[in-house]
């Protein structure tokens, strides 16, 4: 065991001894809502938890908020560092459904589908900062009708911003640990409880990567305010992220095998870089004496014959084993204004206005297209640049048993996406670092400009009969996408629309007992299209789109659910099971490696069918301490192989389990707070996943183990210290990286961070 692993554990037990004990007040007499680690959806007519503010504050000061919900049933979140916010990496699914099929909203704002080059929206880690979040609760079916999202066939993800407190003053936190990571933050706070009050934040977080050289930072600023008029209530937000992040290299479980774990891209070894990409373009050493390739055919870079083929040095065996570098750059503006006011003595109105702003480009340094100066690689950018602006309201009207919900949201986006490379200076000498964004493109390979015009309305009644509450309800939306070429190359123009004027919802809740419900029900949802070049129909070439605009069926999706809830001051829980019917799957197959950015394929291939059982549960056990635990099964498999146009088999996948849907996933948590000393020791099970349709390629499964403890010595003033990956696992953290294929093993695969420790003092004023 390592000499820090030892000194936490230590550390963990020491706090739990009776000689640095403090009176508190029984955990019994805590509501179960305000106890709990995970709060229940108590009257819920569907499977719904919620993750509360204290829950995400133990975690490392900036952990992206979807970690914190990782550790509830049927949710598969990974990533490469141990915050969550790497976007490269970042993945959630649930109940099998990926991340282009959830929904994700920020105090009601649609956040799209969160990916990486978000086309709709943007992540939740540049929307807010950690500090500032108030609760986080996900539904792990078809979600809310309410919810600002047109993807949401296999769950929803909502996340709210605290509410100032009305009490001035400030808090700064100050972390620092493993791989020099810094992070800083601090709070404002403005006003008067009954007046008027809000808060101003900012925050900075800069890390090393932990294998390879660079640097990911992000600075963030927030701005809440409350305005109380009488019985209405004005509120307003405003964000700004900047963040920047070199890359990991890709991997396949081959490359890992032949090159090992830390194998990672070549910066700053530029020369290296050359080398490789020389070899691949067969840039013969007397022909290119002048600095520019005239590659001969027959000889390599080296020297040596091409006759048997290129060569590469020691384990290397191809360019596509270490890029020079890579790189995601993101700026963002987002702010939104809402007024929620009575409506005489039975009814609410609830109005929001939000305008995002993005700007960013993901980098890659590329060696299959030279710069025209002799170095024989490239910049290849995917860029981006989004207006959205939109508005979203609901009116609630109670009368007598029933309270009826009304909605509607509309957005217009206005989304740009370029493909452009940018020129080396020389040989010897990049010219231009990975972490500024570059100018003067050498060739702009294509540009499009995108409008994706919303529209969702939404119809819900809830009615109590006492025992036996009863939601009924549906939804609708028309998205319209329409792409426009700047500069043409074989993505497609066009219109296409994804129509759905009815999903409709109903689900019912018995009280059996004070503590006890029954819960079950069915919901509908319809996926729209995606608006980009890089996902979604205009992925392909015209002519490919031109075959399907007219046929092309939108994912749809059947959920069926029936649980049991159960909540007591010292225990609650949930157990349930669900059936899920995906149909009309829509497929885009990378042709190729990643980096060569070539047109996929687009079809409808069938469906899928998920079943599985969820369980969690909190424990409270006295003087503090408490025992959360989750376990979920998920048997997804899909229903048909995949058939070309022609009707001839391209995939037998028929009963072959969904890509990255493990079949098991259990998650423990130990935890202890007496108000003055607190610790957490966290387990992390998921089971193998498979990276290819045919189930020919997988990762095995893998047991992660996280621990915190902290020290109030006042209110105000408290240290805290985080491991993550305590035992140092080697692990694939993230599998899909660069998309899914039909077979074989592929670099999509992501390495997990090792075993990182952190300190951080938190002090109020």
């Amino acid at each position: 065991m390592r000499p820090a692993t030892a000194l936490l554990l230590a550390s963990t037990m020491l706090a739990a001894t009776p000689a640095f004990a403090q009176t508190a007040a029984p955990a019994a007499d805590a509501a179960p809502d305000e106890a709990t680690i995970v709060v229940f959806g108590r009257g819920e007519t569907r499977q719904v938890q919620e993750i509360k503010a204290q829950e995400i504050v133990v975690l490392t000061p900036g952990t992206n908020p979807l970690k914190a919900i990782e550790k509830l049933p049927s949710v598969n979140f990974q990533s490469a560092d141990p915050f969550g916010n790497y976007e490269w990496s970042q993945r959630v699914t649930i109940r099998s459904f990926n991340q282009n099929q959830l929904g994700f909203t920020f105090d009601g704002i649609p956040l799209g589908d969160m990916s990486y080059g978000n086309h709709n929206g943007l992540h939740i880690t540049r929307a807010i900062s950690s500090e500032n979040i108030g609760s986080v609760r996900v539904s792990q079916g078809a979600g809310s009708l309410g919810t600002q999202a047109t993807g949401n066939l296999g769950g929803t993800v909502e996340t709210f911003s605290a509410d100032p407190t009305g009490e001035m003053g400030a808090q700064g936190n100050l972390t620092y640990g493993s791989n020099d990571t810094v992070r800083a933050f601090a709070r404002l706070n403005l006003g008067t409880r009954d007046g008027v009050r809000g808060y101003v934040s900012y925050g900075y977080g800069s890390t090393d990567k932990y294998k390879g050289q660079g640097k990911q930072d992000q600075h963030m600023g927030n701005a809440k305010v409350i305005v109380p008029i009488g019985e209405a209530r004005i509120d307003g937000w405003l964000s700004y992220s900047d963040r920047r992040e070199q890359d990991y290299q890709d991997m396949s479980m081959g490359m890992i095998n032949r090159l090992g774990w830390d194998w990672d891209n070549t910066f700053p070894d530029y020369a290296r870089a050359i080398d490789y990409a020389s070899r691949l373009n067969d840039v013969d050493l007397v022909s290119n004496s002048g600095g520019s390739p005239f590659p001969d055919g027959r000889f390599d870079y080296s020297g040596a014959s091409v006759a048997t083929g290129q060569t590469y040095p020691g384990n290397v065996t191809s360019a596509d084993d270490a890029y020079y570098d890579a790189a995601g750059l993101r700026k963002d503006w987002l702010g939104a204004i809402g007024l929620n006011t009575p409506l005489g003595e039975k009814a609410t109105l609830n109005l929001k206005g939000y305008y995002h702003n993005n700007s960013g480009m993901g980098l890659w340094a590329t060696p299959y297209v030279p710069s025209p100066n002799g170095v024989p690689m490239s910049v290849r950018t995917t860029e981006y640049k989004m207006d959205r602006i939109g508005a979203f309201g609901s009116v609630d009207f109670t009368i007598g048993s029933q309270n009826l919900n009304v909605g509607a949201w509309y957005e217009n986006n206005k989304f740009n996406q370029a493909r452009r490379f940018y020129a080396f200076s020389s040989r010897t000498e990049p010219g231009l670092s990975f972490r500024d964004y570059p100018k003067n493109p050498l060739l702009t390979k294509w540009e499009f400009d995108f409008t994706t015009a919303t529209f969702q309305y939404h119809v819900q009644d809830k009615i109590d009969l006492g025992m036996v509450t009863i939601n009924l309800g549906w939804k609708g939306f028309s998205v319209t996408n329409k792409a426009e070429a700047v500069v043409q190359a074989s993505f497609p123009q066009g219109k296409i629309k994804a129509q759905d004027w009815f999903q409709p919802t109903a689900g019912f809740v018995v009280k059996v007992s004070p503590d006890a419900e029954v819960f079950g029900g069915f919901s509908q949802s319809t996926r729209a299209f995606a608006s980009a070049t890089t996902t979604g129909p205009f992925s392909t070439n015209q002519a490919g789109f031109d075959a399907i605009r007219n046929n092309l069926k939108p994912e749809e999706s059947d959920t069926y659910e029936l649980g049991l809830r159960y909540n007591t001051p010292v225990f609650s829980g949930t157990l349930g099971a669900y059936l899920v019917n995906f149909r009309n799957r829509l497929l885009a197959v990378q042709v190729g490696s990643a980096i060569q950015g070539n047109p996929s394929a687009l079809q409808n291939v069938g469906g899928v069918r998920a079943v599985g059982v969820e369980a969690a549960g909190n424990l409270t056990l006295g003087s503090g301490f408490s025992v959360y635990a989750s376990y979920s099964y998920t048997d997804a498999t899909y229903r048909d192989d995949v058939l070309n146009g022609n009707g001839d088999l391209v995939a037998a996948i028929k009963d072959k389990t969904v890509v990255d849907s493990p079949k098991h996933m259990a998650r423990g948590e130990f935890n202890f707070d007496d108000g003055q000393r607190f610790f957490r020791v966290g387990l992390n099970y998921m089971s193998r996943r498979y990276y290819s349709y045919t189930n020919d390629a997988s990762v095995p499964g893998r047991l992660i183990v996280d621990a915190s403890l902290g020290y109030r010595f006042t209110d105000k003033v408290e240290v805290q210290l985080n491991a993550t990956n305590l035992f140092d696992k080697r692990y694939v953290g993230t599998i899909g990286s660069g998309g899914f294929g039909n077979s074989g093993d592929a670099q999509t695969l992501l390495v997990g961070a090792p075993q990182q420790f952190f300190a951080t003092l938190k002090a109020g004023f």
